[in-house]
C-alpha cells in the first residue's frame, strides 16, 4: 500500500482527504505537527507529503526534513481564504505543488496518483521487489 503524510491543523479538510485517499487504495496518515508528520514518515516512509504552506513559513527546516519515498514528492496546500504566507526559496524548490484546498481537491488526488504510477513505472515503488540475476539481469 502507498502512504500518504497529511500534516496540518485543518482537522476536517485532513479527515476528508484521508477518507478520499483510502477510497484510492492509498494509507493515508495524518498529523497535526511537522515533528509528528516527520516521525510518522520515518515509521512508514510516504511516497507524497502533504503539508500545510502555514506550518511550512514557520519552520522551513524541519518542513524539509520530511522523508518521503524514492520518486516521491512534497506537496503544500493552504485552505481556501487563508492569508498568504512567504515561503523560503528553499522551501519552494523542494514542492511538487502549491494548492488551495478544498478548490484543488481534484487536482490533488490526480497528481498523487500519478506520481504513484511514476513511481511503479520507474521501478521506486517500495511493494515492487525486483531480484537480480546472476547476469546482472531483472528476473
Amino acid at each position: 500500500m502507498t502512504q500518504i503524510v497529511l500534516v496540518g491543523t485543518e482537522v476536517p479538510l485532513l479527515e476528508g482527504l484521508a477518507q478520499s485517499f483510502g477510497a484510492l487504495g492509498f494509507t493515508p496518515m495524518v498529523a497535526p505537527t511537522l515533528h509528528e508528520g516527520r516521525e510518522l514518515a520515518a515509521q512508514h516512509q510516504p511516497l507524497i507529503a502533504v503539508v500545510s504552506r502555514v506550518l511550512a513559513a514557520e519552520s522551513s527546516a524541519e518542513t524539509l526534513g520530511i522523508p518521503v519515498a524514492p520518486g516521491g514528492a512534497l506537496v503544500l496546500y493552504r485552505v481556501v481564504g487563508s492569508q498568504l504566507v512567504t515561503l523560503s526559496p528553499r522551501v519552494q524548490r523542494a514542492v511538487m505543488a502549491d494548492l488551495t484546498l478544498p478548490l484543488e481537491r481534484n487536482r490533488l488526488m490526480a497528481l498523487v496518483q500519478h506520481v504513484g504510477e511514476r513511481a511503479r513505472a520507474t521501478g521506486r515503488d517500495r511493494g515492487d521487489v525486483q531480484e537480480i540475476g546472476s547476469e546482472g539481469q531483472r528476473i
